[in-house]
C-alpha cells in the first residue's frame, strides 16, 4: 500500500463535525448569582483528527469562564469533548465550534477556549477565541 492509498484509507474512519451532539452537556444553577466567580476548566487528554490526513492530532483545552445563572456539568462536558475523538476537524474550526456550543447552552458573562496542541511536523499551534455578553447601561 502506497502513502496515498494508506492516507485514503485513514480518511475513510473521519466523523464529520456535524456528528458532535451538543445535547450530551447538562448545565447546573449556579447558586450565587451577582457574586462573580472565574472557572477554570482544564482537559489535558483532548484528540481529534486531521482533517486532511486522518492521523490524529493532541492537545490541551482550557476553558474559562464567568457564570451568569448557570455553570457546566464537568462529566457532560468530558463526554461532549470525547466526542471529536474520530472527528476531523482544524484547530481553529474547533475551538470556534466548543465555545459557540458552550455559550448558547450555558450563557456565560464572559468565556475563553483555548486550545494547546502537541506539535505536528514540528510546529506547535494555540488557538484562543473568547466571547463576553454585550454589556449594556
Amino acid at each position: 500500500m502506497d502513502e496515498k492509498e494508506f492516507r485514503t484509507q485513514l480518511r475513510k474512519k473521519i466523523s464529520s463535525p456535524d456528528e458532535v451532539d451538543k445535547s450530551i452537556l447538562e448545565i447546573v444553577p449556579y447558586e450565587y448569582p451577582g457574586r462573580d466567580i472565574n472557572i477554570e476548566i482544564v482537559y489535558p487528554e483532548f484528540t481529534s483528527l486531521c482533517p486532511r490526513t486522518g492521523l490524529p492530532d493532541f492537545g490541551k483545552i482550557t476553558i474559562r469562564y464567568v457564570p451568569d445563572t448557570h455553570i457546566i456539568e464537568l462529566k457532560s462536558l468530558k463526554y461532549y469533548l470525547m466526542q471529536y475523538r474520530w472527528v476531523g476537524i482544524f484547530y481553529e474550526h474547533l475551538i470556534n465550534r466548543i465555545l459557540e456550543d458552550l455559550v448558547s447552552l450555558v450563557k456565560p458573562k464572559s468565556m475563553e477556549v483555548i486550545g494547546e496542541f502537541n506539535p505536528r511536523g514540528g510546529m506547535t499551534t494555540k488557538v484562543v477565541r473568547r466571547w463576553e455578553t454585550e454589556k449594556t447601561e
